[in-house]
């Protein structure tokens, strides 16, 4: 597309999100909600809009190629993805719930599920800052490349005592093969045998007598029944392709359809290389336009400001009798002069001391806390004397991120919306632009130079002039000199800063050993919609019975894709949006917790440390072992942002009873985990992640303090077993063809969970059946052996897992407010039932 259809796409995106910052700040204060009900439509709605707008801005900040475009545009996207993680977490705690069933909505604002899903900006891996990324995947590859002769080595001394001999390994060898060819021989001698049989029966048959007429009939038979059911397939298959049931066969349009979106792609990837070469243009450009402003306006700039500094002297003189204090630079230097002059229009003199004027503020301050006090004291005393307080209803909570995007939405309007651009068709730098930035950067470099003249100037005067003065005056700033240090005294207390283990080692050198003890590891290459599973309408339809619903995959997806991918990616929005430092993945086997682990890293880019008990069993023993591990992976992790610290079995380390013989030693890092959480600033983009597929072991009160985010993964649904079938069979080197029917499949595999069919997958689809394919099309059938070697997931065990969710404490809340619900549906069966009980007790006494 053209660099207008972007512009125009801009345009109406950030009216857009006018009109939604209109909504969340009318100019009217919006009364508080009573009704839960509306108050989650009203976030929801916004949430959807958010997201919208987010995928426009995405792709318009990925496509458009003028660097100072691109500047607003990702002030402004930073923002948007920061409003959507605010909403997100108040949807959370108003709901109850980890996700948000939003299908009712979907079909009122008639939009297809597919406009809900977020996509991963494409500036986190290729963007300006992905460079040191990819440089630091280099380097690690490097690191694993040279190690792993050595650790094949290691592994090998390791083993010694368990290695063959060579006599061994002949003799093993020997007896293989000649079983091989034993093996070979019979076969050999089984075709001999079968075709003497068939010779030798010929020969008792004797020559056919069969009449001509009736073997032509025969032979017309059977070739009119494969003829008329060729073509009752073929209008069968038409009918379909009709209906929209199945897809058209591949033809010249398809053709080119699918040329044309090659050129599309091809056009977008000239784009992105068009993008880093007009960037390093531009930067160039910064620098030399600042030197030539330097050259020929710096020159005017100086004096000028001299002339206003000197003639601020001589003003403040004639007003007070003596000249001023100049302000350090602390104060802003000769800039706040202009400023307190511009405001007031008349010559400020700083005052010396402004202690009278704080102390005064200080006692006010203690009086309002006192009122305050006061009044919740009173109210208080009320709430004793009534019944029951009313519930205030919900209010839209301010919100850190509409100030970004109503600046990116304005500087849309106020540099971009009505500039001509007729002559910059490439779509290269501003200049004017560039002069207006750097003008006000020179102008600062220029002050403080002028600052430090002038105080001289300013010293030198007083030395002259005001001898007597400034001997007086400098008793007094003496004297205020000791009070000042008095308060930095009182000032002193801090906090206990962290104990720094290593303070004698370089990242870089901490690094390597993490790479060689296996605890960086290096994650697979996975994409978070490589994650596969289709969008669940039944959410909103089984919670309005006050049915709990199991998300689907495609909400897991999302919920990924906010709690872990959006945070890590920019530092801006993690700066700034609710502060998520760990996430729990809970699911049965196979449900693919350790692929989203992977696909967190693979997108943002994150270093991944595996402090999984497995992995480090056996190293690291004992308390102080433990503890020094944990700072190295952690003092790395933030040196080195993003990065994700993996812990697989997470249950293990909170179980209520070890059992016996456990070698792994897995409760060793109980108390020090808990203790990290409480290092990890928002600065810090550090997520830990946990996955396990028992929780039912686990002590549930810490194991919740742990992890602030449970993400519960389900087995998949039948449209999510359509689409995981269709894609494992398709990357096995498999053929969907009609014959296979993968409804049926999806049908029959109830229970089972992606791993489960990725396996059968690769089971039936071997080297010598892809050999087949062409003559032999895959069927059903073949798929229903392997999976019955498995052992599903039974509902039984999923209800297990729902049922251990609601003793968590966002569980319990969500299990409240849905009895909550009940008894205000039921109210008057409620009382019924109490006076039952009255009447019973009646009865007792008689």
């Amino acid at each position: 597309m053209s660099h207008s259809t972007y512009n125009i796409k801009w345009h109406d995106t950030a009216y857009g999100l006018f009109d939604l910052l209109e909504v969340e700040q009318p100019p009217v204060e919006r009364k508080p909600l009573k009704d839960k009900v509306k108050a989650s439509q009203l976030l929801s709605r916004l949430y959807i809009k958010y997201i919208q707008n987010f995928r426009n801005m995405e792709e318009c900040y990925d496509q458009i190629v003028h660097p100072q475009k691109r500047r607003v545009l990702r002030h402004c996207l930073d923002g948007v993805m920061g409003r959507i993680l605010e909403l997100k977490n108040e949807l959370v705690n108003l709901e109850f719930s980890e996700f948000q069933f939003l299908d009712d909505l979907i079909l009122d604002m008639k939009l297809t599920p597919d406009k809900l899903e977020i996509p991963v900006p494409h500036y986190f891996m290729h963007g300006e800052s992905a460079g040191p990324l990819i440089d630091r995947d280099k380097r690690l590859a490097a690191m694993l490349a040279k190690m792993t002769p050595a650790e094949k080595t290691a592994g090998a001394a390791d083993k010694e005592g368990s290695k063959m001999s060579l006599e061994e390994a002949i003799r093993l060898v020997q007896v293989h093969e000649r079983a091989r060819q034993g093996r070979l021989r019979a076969r050999f001698m089984k075709e001999i045998r079968t075709q003497e049989e068939r010779e030798r029966m010929q020969q008792l048959r004797g020559a056919p007598t069969l009449d001509p007429d009736i073997a032509a009939t025969r032979i017309q038979k059977i070739f009119r029944g494969f003829s008329q059911r060729r073509k009752t397939q073929e209008m069968r298959e038409e009918e379909l392709i009709f209906l929209g049931m199945v897809a058209k066969p591949s033809s010249d349009a398809t053709k080119a359809k699918a040329a044309q979106l090659e050129r599309s792609e091809k056009t977008k990837n000239n784009r992105r290389l068009l993008q880093d070469q007009f960037e390093n243009e531009y930067q160039s450009a910064l620098v030399t336009v600042k030197d030539k402003l330097r050259d020929v306006e710096g020159p005017d700039m100086r004096e000028t400001m001299q002339d206003q500094i000197r003639q601020w002297f001589l003003e403040v003189r004639d007003s007070t009798g003596k000249f001023p204090d100049y302000p350090t630079e602390e104060e802003g230097g000769s800039a706040s002069i202009f400023q307190a002059v511009s405001e007031t229009g008349e010559p400020i003199a700083r005052p010396e001391s402004g202690k009278k004027k704080k102390g005064k503020k200080g006692k006010k301050g203690k009086k309002d806390k006192k009122e305050k006090k006061g009044k919740g004291k009173k109210g208080k005393g009320k709430k004793g004397k009534g019944d029951e307080e009313e519930d205030p209803g919900w209010k839209m909570p301010p919100s850190l991120f509409t100030v970004t995007v109503a600046e990116g939405c304005h500087d849309y309007r106020n540099l971009w919306e009505l500039k001509d651009e007729a002559a910059n068709f490439q779509q290269k730098h501003d200049a004017e632009l560039i002069k207006e930035s750097k003008r006000s950067e020179l102008e600062v470099e220029i002050r403080q130079q002028v600052d430090e003249v002038m105080r001289d100037e300013l010293a030198k005067l007083k030395l002259a002039i005001d001898k007597e003065k400034k001997a007086k005056g400098g008793k007094k700033k003496g004297g205020k000199k000791k009070k000042g240090k008095g308060k930095k005294g009182k000032k002193g207390k801090k906090g206990k800063k962290e104990k720094d283990l290593t303070p004698d080692r370089t990242i870089d050198s901490l690094y390597e050993e993490l790479v060689q003890e296996g605890v960086l590891i290096r994650p697979a290459k996975t994409q978070i919609a490589d994650f596969l599973g289709d969008y669940s309408f039944l959410g909103t339809t089984l919670r309005s019975v006050n049915i709990e619903p199991m998300p689907s995959l495609s909400d897991i997806r999302r919920v990924i894709m906010e709690y872990c991918i959006l945070p890590l990616g920019s530092q801006a929005v993690h700066e700034k949006a609710p502060h998520i430092k760990s996430v729990a993945l809970i699911g049965p086997r196979g449900t693919g917790k350790r692929m989203l682990v992977n696909a967190v890293c693979t997108e943002t880019g994150a270093n991944l440390f595996d402090l999984s008990p497995a992995n480090l069993a056996g190293k690291f023993t004992g308390k102080a072992g433990t503890a020094l591990i944990i700072h190295k992976v952690f003092k790395v992790a933030r040196a080195l942002p993003p990065s994700v610290v993996y812990i697989g079995d997470c249950d293990k380390s909170f179980m209520k009873k070890i059992p016996k013989g456990d070698a792994l030693d897995c409760k060793r890092f109980k108390k020090e985990l808990p203790k990290v959480l409480k290092i990890l600033k928002p600065e810090d983009r550090v997520l830990i992640m946990g996955a396990t597929k028992t929780p039912f072991a686990a002590d549930v009160k810490p194991f919740c303090t742990m992890y602030q985010r449970m993400v519960l993964i389900p087995r998949p649904d039948y449209a999510s077993r359509r689409i995981i079938w269709k894609s494992t069979i398709e990357k096995c080197n498999g053929r969907v063809s009609p014959q296979l029917d993968l409804s049926c499949l999806a049908k029959i595999s109830d229970g089972y969970t992606p791993g489960h069919l990725a396996t059968a997958s690769q089971s039936v689809l071997n080297e010598r059946r892809i050999t087949q394919l062409h003559k032999r099309p895959l069927e059903a059938t073949e798929f229903i052996p392997p999976l019955a070697r498995l052992d599903p997931i039974y509902k039984e065990e999923e209800v297990a897992f729902k049922t251990w969710f609601e003793k968590t404490p966002l569980g319990k809340k969500r299990l409240k407010a849905l009895k909550g619900d009940d008894e205000e549906d039921g109210g008057g069966k409620g009382k019924k039932g109490k006076g039952k009980k009255k009447g019973k007790g009646k009865k007792k006494k008689k």
